[in-house]
């Protein structure tokens, strides 16, 4: 249990970590509305609450100070009487939830007609104070009150005044109900221009994104440092990475250029120099040679590709694979082979030139090598992927041969003899451009290559 409770934590930042910067930034405001607004209605409403209730109050005790004006005692009928009128109807009708009470709790009482049969309930305070209490026919009431001395009286007297406290409740509550209605409609108004402040505000981030996404693709070569200043340091920053990779791929593919004329001379020297060794011992040299040779071509193919994660701007395949179908039209004819080609309209393709050539020109080599009387080339493009198809009437390979030649870390050369350095640059072509490859039969009994890459642009986009 205690591991679980150690790991659900991490588990839960792990997961909130991957949520979108307007996610957060609405759900703060959200909870920032939803601690504050309360808040504030509870504080207006206790506030509003005390001041209503405190002028209900005050008004009562100005009718309290009239009653305590007009009261005087009657000595010869030794009775209270009060002979001031009040100029309110209301204290005449019983039961009107309108009261006023003279009394000092013995002998001598005086109370309004509203009043009729009824008593309010007293209690003993020098100063004048108020309070809710319950009245005739269950009425609810709020009462100010206070004692007075009258001579030549020796009690006090105990003079009160209530009215009915439901004209105060609803006044109180009508007042909430307006004051939670207004609050909310605040809260979403509130809420509704924040998520607009915050759209607003992260735009410039959406642009970036925007950004990198055309880069992504090639239509662009740099992002645009057009930004706030916290963006365009970024953005800048983004472009000096993006200009050193691409200087270390040229500087990479310059050096396998430089270093494949340096080898150039070595190795014809030595083609010459086996000319001139005995017929037994020049075809074991020639074979060593050979070898050499091909793993040179090798690696050299594999350091000049641009490499993965490297986006181009949008190229021309007919234009692009033109001159070196052209010299493969002619070999095929010295050889007798009928070369076939099928073209799906216009193709743009987001990869280096020199990449698709090698492609190509390896796929369709090593179909010349091995076919008897026809190779078959067929592009197409479905708008998402470019898929190309290479096959021949060669000896072609089983499907075990197929499945070995695949699988990760092994040499197509490797798999059959005299197959070829071609096939192998192609996988290592195909895998750093996250593209997929797959060999079978073909339908004229030689081997069929397909080859799909993620790289084809829409025409309207370039």
């Amino acid at each position: 249990m205690s591991r679980l409770n150690s790991v659900w934590p991490e588990l839960w930042v792990r997961r909130w970590a991957k949520r979108s910067i307007s996610l957060r930034l609405l759900l703060a405001v959200l909870v920032m509305i939803g601690l504050a607004l309360p808040v504030a209605g509870t504080l207006l409403s206790h506030h509003y609450r005390a001041s209503a209730t405190q002028a209900f109050d005050e008004r009562l005790g100005a009718t309290l100070n009239v009653i305590m004006a007009g009261v005087t005692y009657d000595r010869i009928e030794q009775q209270l009487v009060h002979d001031r009128a009040l100029g309110d109807p209301r204290f005449d009708n019983v039961y009107s939830g309108w009261y006023w009470q003279i009394t000092d709790g013995e002998q001598h009482t005086l109370a309004s007609r509203s009043l009729w049969d009824q008593r309010l309930p007293v209690i003993d305070s020098d100063t004048l104070s108020a309070r809710s209490i319950p009245g005739p026919r269950g009425q609810s009431l709020r009462v100010v009150e206070r004692d007075i001395y009258l001579a030549p009286l020796e009690t006090p007297l105990h003079i009160s005044v209530a009215a009915r406290d439901d004209v105060l409740a609803r006044d109180i509550g009508e007042f909430q109900r307006l004051l939670w209605g207004g609050l909310v409609g605040l809260g979403v108004l509130l809420l509704g221009v924040l998520a607009l402040q915050v759209r607003w505000g992260l735009a410039p981030l959406r642009r970036m994104h925007a950004n990198l996404h055309e880069v992504e693709q090639g239509r662009a070569e740099q992002l645009d440092t057009r930004l706030p200043d916290e963006l365009a340091t970024l953005a800048a920053s983004m472009n000096a990475v993006l200009a050193r990779d691409q200087r270390l791929i040229e500087r990479g593919r310059h050096t396998a250029g430089n270093l494949a004329h340096a080898l150039k001379t070595p190795l014809s020297v030595m083609r010459l120099q086996l000319r001139q060794l005995p017929e037994a011992n020049r075809a074991a040299w020639e074979v060593e040679l050979e070898r050499v040779d091909s793993a040179v071509r090798h690696h050299l193919a594999r350091a000049s590709a641009a490499g993965e994660g490297v986006r181009f701007a949008p190229i021309d395949l007919h234009a692009t694979l033109a001159p070196v179908l052209n010299g493969l039209a002619r070999l095929a004819q010295r050889r007798g082979i009928e070369l076939r080609q099928t073209w799906a309209g216009e193709i743009k393709v987001h990869m280096d030139g020199q990449d698709i050539q090698e492609l190509v020109g390896n796929l369709m080599d090593n179909a010349l090598r091995w076919a008897h009387s026809d190779v078959q080339l067929q592009l197409e493009s479905d708008g998402q992927q470019l898929t190309l198809t290479v096959s021949d009437d060669g000896p072609g390979m089983n499907e075990a041969e197929c499945q070995q030649a695949v699988q990760r870390g092994k040499r197509l050369d490797e798999q059959r003899s005299g197959s070829g350095l071609g096939l192998a640059i192609v996988t290592d072509l195909v895998a750093l451009y996250s593209g997929q490859l797959q060999l079978s039969r073909a339908s004229t009994g030689g081997l069929k290559v397909v080859v799909e890459l993620p790289v084809v642009a829409r025409n309207r986009l370039v």
